[in-house]
């Protein structure tokens, strides 16, 4: 079981089990961004690295705030919002290759709407009206909100995004990446990952 330690309690050398916690009073400053030392507020910091010496830990510590933390896991879905969730379907399923999650409920939802798989999340088309503007949206795509889909080969989506007629940018910063727009303006990123 992993032990809490007092700030106070660092003495030279200290040797520190994998993934110990390490209780230090402190406050968050929104502002700036920064944490400073503060009575009656607390975090922990857990040890990456096994040796402490000093108030120095040598690797950099992952931060847990214990009260906030509720057990992120992963990304379930997006939800995307389109005008005519055929047209949507259309391009998903047709022109990106998405398969829908049939499991997931299409009539218990007052509105429209489709979940596609996406590796082992989900994007769930509604059919609902999209407060945002359809014109004078930036042309590339990363300058928008946007969803971003790793994928294994840029060079073969550009391809099927060519023969589809379906206009995209490439990444700015020259990394592997595509963007285009679906049906509705919605900005998708697609970006290369390792698999």
């Amino acid at each position: 079981m992993a032990s809490l330690l007092k700030a106070s309690s660092f003495n030279p050398p200290l040797q520190l089990p994998k993934a110990n916690h390490v209780s230090f009073p402190v406050k968050f400053d929104h502002a700036f961004g920064r944490i400073d030392r503060c009575p009656g507020s607390s975090f922990s910091v857990k040890a990456q690295q096994t040796a402490v010496e000093g108030n120095v830990i040598e690797k950099e510590p992952v931060r847990v705030n214990e009260e906030n933390d509720y057990g992120v896991v992963s990304v379930h879905h997006v939800g995307i919002l389109c005008e005519n969730l055929e047209r949507s379907l259309d391009f998903y399923q047709n022109v990106l290759g998405l398969k829908i999650n049939e499991a997931r409920p299409h009539d218990k939802l007052p509105y429209r709407g489709a979940w596609l798989w996406v590796g082992s999340e989900m994007i769930h088309l509604m059919e609902l009206p999209n407060p945002d503007p359809l014109t004078g949206r930036p042309e590339h795509g990363g300058r928008d909100r946007h969803t971003c889909i790793a994928i294994r080969d840029v060079s073969k989506l550009k391809i099927i995004l060519d023969e589809a007629g379906i206009p995209y940018t490439l990444s700015k910063s020259g990394r592997p990446a595509i963007f285009t727009r679906d049906p509705d303006t919605n900005a998708l990123e697609f970006t290369q990952v390792d698999a």
